[in-house]
């Protein structure tokens, strides 16, 4: 069990830590944060560089291409970037790995993902996720550490460049095809670490999709499960002795808002031996206008007291199942109704923007089963039937505001 005072996991059944490895989500040099950036790469960090130098090895997912004025894709979401030298953000810490499987790196074209590569590796930053070749975007990556062979495999539920027809692209969301690779590798490697961008925005708990998809790839051999995407906290589940952090909330990701868990994150802490995870930390942070800055004390209890609540549901499906409802009943019939005039709305003002949403809720997991699985509870009148923790949950993770100033 998860000893959530004071946010560490030890595996009983593991013997002494021989590696650690951080791991962080979003990081993305944009709004308040980009001059933060340029002027001192380290201020945007505050208090948990320390923190983060104290580990072996740094890993985080970069949420946007590293480039100059290339021109922007037509897609649904927020389209981001960050300039050249914002990679000095990444090389300072310093972070040896960036993730790439996310739905944000291929933003400003193909070109632009590859300058980013080309940059990164000669800033001696591995990369994982994403590729010119699908064979690229799919290859785990392989790391030494202290004598341990970590293998590290990086996926998306990407909008729309996955390398799936050859590349480029990301590796997106194909779970069999990542299971297959695992038991390809397993015996080749000590410690199997997975990173997935995936599941829906903002809601405190993953879809039954995310968590069937994450646990399928822990019973194929993975060690580690590591999910963001979701800009919010989600639970921590410990599973077969394999912990699966569905949501690591916001890391270097600034948004202008005073929703309080679009303002936290915490970074991950494993402890690693050969063929185990030996323990586990879960270090909470706010995101303020000037940069990161560690939970203390109250804080951080209450952090963790949150967090607490919205993991103990995902102990087995049917409480995952009774979550997922919950949001569902919140969201309602009207939240279906404004997401699709916004649609047509915006396919009657801007056709090609409007297509790009319209083409994103039929063809990603996040919002085809969202609006199905909504529809359908409609239809046999049970959509707003949820239990009270599940509505109440989810009204919180979307609608309670912070004490932490944010700039207008």
């Amino acid at each position: 069990m998860l000893n959530w005072e004071k946010g560490i996991w030890q595996n009983e059944h593991a013997h002494a830590s021989e590696a650690e490895v951080l791991i962080a989500a979003d990081w993305a040099p944009i709004r308040t944060y980009s001059d933060i950036i340029l002027n001192d790469p380290e201020a945007v960090y505050g208090n948990l560089l320390p923190v983060m130098r104290a580990s072996d090895i740094r890993i985080v997912n970069l949420e946007g291409p590293l480039c100059e004025n290339e021109t922007p894709v037509w897609k649904s979401g927020t389209v981001l970037k960050g300039e050249v030298e914002h990679v000095h953000g990444l090389t300072r810490v310093p972070f040896e790995v960036v993730t790439l499987g996310n739905n944000h790196v291929f933003d400003h074209g193909v070109e632009a993902f590859e300058k980013t590569l080309e940059l990164l590796r000669d800033k001696g930053i591995q990369t994982v996720g994403a590729g010119m070749t699908s064979g690229d975007a799919k290859k785990p990556l392989v790391l030494d550490v202290n004598g341990i062979r970590i293998a590290l495999i990086s996926f998306s539920e990407g909008e729309d460049l996955t390398a799936s027809d050859g590349g480029p692209g990301v590796f997106g969301w194909e779970v069999e095809e990542v299971v297959d690779t695992i038991n390809a590798i397993k015996t080749t490697t000590d410690i199997i670490v997975i990173i997935c961008h995936c599941g829906v925005e903002y809601i405190p708990f993953p879809p039954p999709y995310v968590a069937n998809a994450f646990q399928r790839i822990v019973d194929a051999g993975a060690h580690l499960v590591i999910g963001h995407h979701p800009h919010v906290p989600q639970g921590v589940q410990i599973y077969k002795n394999s912990p699966i952090c569905y949501s690591l909330g916001n890391f270097v990701f600034y948004q202008h808002t005073d929703l309080l868990y679009r303002k936290q994150g915490f970074l991950v802490k494993a402890g690693l031996a050969k063929g185990a995870v030996v323990n586990l930390e879960l270090i909470p942070y706010v995101i303020q206008d000037q940069g990161l800055r560690l939970l203390e004390d109250g804080e951080r209890k209450e952090f963790l007291g949150r967090l607490e609540m919205v993991s103990t549901p995902l102990e087995n499906f049917k409480g995952i199942d009774k979550a997922w409802h919950g949001f569902l009943h919140y969201y309602g019939t009207d939240g279906l109704k404004n997401e699709i005039q916004t649609i047509l709305d915006k396919l009657d003002a801007d056709p090609a923007k409007g297509a790009a949403m319209l083409r994103n809720r039929l063809t990603t997991m996040q919002h085809n089963r969202h609006w199905i699985d909504a529809l359908t509870r409609v239809m046999n009148n049970d959509l707003e039937t949820s239990p009270r923790w599940a509505y109440d949950l989810a009204q919180e993770w979307l609608t309670k505001k912070g004490r932490h100033k944010t700039r207008p």
